[in-house]
């Protein structure tokens, strides 16, 4: 998965799901990231490095994994695969966006 595929499914999902998080968060990936704002309607997701509540820091292979359930957001985090900067509070919310 690219840095634009993954954006293209969160904003999808987003469209879907979006008022859940109500927070804003940035995706960091080696490649770039992806910024989420859920504060608004409708959500806004882009590549600008904007400033967040939280910062999520992993691979897009394992980003692209949490987002097609085939990685556990608690075991990820457990095992080093996911970091989170900031508020962990909104981190245990993203499962309701996707």
């Amino acid at each position: 998965m690219t840095l634009e595929e993954a954006t293209q499914k969160v904003s999808k999902m987003a469209a879907n799901n979006g008022g859940k998080v109500n927070a804003i968060i940035n995706f960091k990936f080696d490649e770039g990231l992806i910024h989420l704002d859920d504060t608004v309607t409708p959500t806004v997701v882009s590549n600008e490095d904007k400033n967040a509540a939280c910062t999520i820091k992993m691979s897009l292979d394992n980003f692209e994994k949490l987002m097609t359930g085939n990685l556990n957001p608690m075991m990820a985090f457990m095992a080093g695969k996911m970091k989170i900067d900031g508020d962990k509070g909104v981190a245990m919310k993203l499962a309701s966006l996707f």
